[in-house]
């Protein structure tokens, strides 16, 4: 159902002027700052942990369990992400651009929280108008007091780094992101031992929070961990902002009420996704970015919570809900995923940087209906070296989760649309209609 929860991420996206300071501070802005400031840091961290705020940069790890875990140092360091960069992922780059001086707020409450006197705020290269807007708010926040020497005359100092990144898948994995951020290439660190939390950015431990985590820490703060936990159920609480694209009448980002909507709701109801254009059937649609296994119509009425999907076979992710409808070859979607998996492989685990490429080729020799029959079994093979045994959660063959998560597409296309690659094969070209996007 769609309930009247209140917009916690994107109470002010719709304003014209929404990136401005003053519209932030005639708005409540700051106040959520104001407030930790007045509470020990301890306390703004348990208020989080009460929140059972879950992270929305993909694992879902509990923000106030992932503060917790941070080692003792004398120098400590906190990441936002937002490098964005999953395909038709695109509810960060919507709070960058539309309200910055959340990211700034929430980042300060963090960076209270968790004793950090030194931020970052890793955005993706070509975000270019958030960029801008980023470092505008950023600026502001330093004239206004919110930063610098004397947050709002606290007596806590800190410093905020905006920091563009080059347009690297990889450096949305925190690690990678981690190199990036010094000045090396995107290569995942192996963990253990190097969890971000124990030893992170220049050998320091290190918190890294994506930017819709953050975006919440203002309204928790200033309504409450239970106000937040009033919301959703079970470990899934509060909000969640989903992207919302592919064969839909009304694409775009939706915030809602995570467990009581259901992905008919958000696919369905004439308020959100509207349905699919000319009344024609649902095919098949990714719940949570790229990297998911495919859910069919069948689970339609699985509510938007992250131990139901998980459980059903897949993950809310990235907050991605891509649609096929009966004109969508599936064969196609899932060879332009594995291309998009072997263009952004960064290259330095084996099983990965090989295993990527193979997958490509055969499934583009299936998609043009040059494939033969034992191309499926091969493509399932190549999948199995990736993540054996093709189970979700994966196996990890590599450091990061990067390429154990490449089979997704394929084995759900194997699985619920076997007969499709038959007929690609068996016919020579495939039976859906050719679409403008060139392919080779």
């Amino acid at each position: 159902m769609i309930t009247q929860a209140p917009r916690i991420v994107t109470s002010r996206v719709g304003l014209p002027d929404s990136f401005t300071l003053e519209r932030y501070l005639a708005t409540g802005g700051y106040e959520g700052l104001r407030k930790a400031l007045s509470m020990a840091p301890a306390d703004v961290a348990a208020e989080v942990n009460k929140a059972s705020l879950l992270g929305r940069g993909g694992a879902g790890f509990p923000a106030g369990r992932k503060w917790s875990m941070l080692r003792k140092a004398t120098t400590t360091y906190l990441v936002v992400n937002g490098d964005e960069s999953e395909p038709a992922t695109f509810k960060d780059h919507m709070l960058i651009e539309r309200d910055p001086h959340q990211i700034i707020e929430g980042t300060a409450i963090a960076a209270y929280a968790t004793g950090v006197e030194l931020a970052f705020i890793y955005c993706r290269g070509e975000f270019a108008l958030g960029l801008e807007r980023l470092q505008q708010a950023c600026n502001e926040a330093y004239e206004h007091g919110a930063l610098g020497a004397e947050v709002l005359g606290s007596g806590y100092a800190l410093d905020i780094v905006i920091h563009p990144g080059a347009g690297a898948y990889i450096c949305g994995e925190e690690t990678a992101l981690l190199e990036s951020l010094e000045g090396k290439r995107g290569f995942p660190r192996i963990k253990p031992p190097f969890f971000p939390a124990a030893v992170g950015l220049y050998g320091e431990p290190t918190v890294v929070n994506n930017v819709e985590t953050v975006s919440n820490l203002p309204w928790i703060i200033a309504h409450g961990g239970d106000g937040f936990t009033a919301l959703g159920e079970g470990s899934s609480t509060g909000t969640r902002l989903f992207a919302l694209s592919g064969r839909v009448e009304h694409p775009g980002w939706f915030e809602i009420e995570m467990s009581k909507t259901t992905f008919r709701d958000l696919i369905y109801d004439p308020s959100l996704g509207g349905g699919i254009p000319g009344g024609k059937n649902l095919r098949a649609f990714i719940p949570g970015g790229v990297s998911a296994p495919w859910f069919g119509p069948d689970q339609l009425d699985l509510g938007l919570n992250q131990d139901a999907v998980g459980q059903a076979g897949s993950m809310l992710g990235s907050g991605s809900v891509v649609v096929m409808d009966s004109d969508t070859c599936p064969v196609r979607a899932a060879w332009r995923i594995a291309r998009f998996f072997y263009r952004e492989s960064c290259g330095q685990c084996t099983p990965c940087r090989e295993g990527s490429g193979w997958i490509e080729k055969i499934m583009h020799r299936l998609e043009q209906g040059l494939g033969r029959e034992e191309d499926i079994d091969l493509v399932l093979d190549a999948c199995d070296n990736l993540s054996p045994g093709l189970a979700w959660p994966p196996k990890q063959t590599t450091i990061c989760v990067f390429g154990p998560s490449i089979p997704s597409a394929i084995v759900s296309v194997a699985k619920m649309f076997r007969d499709e690659l038959l007929v690609h094969v068996k016919e020579g070209s495939c039976p859906f209609p050719p679409d403008t996007v060139r392919r080779g």
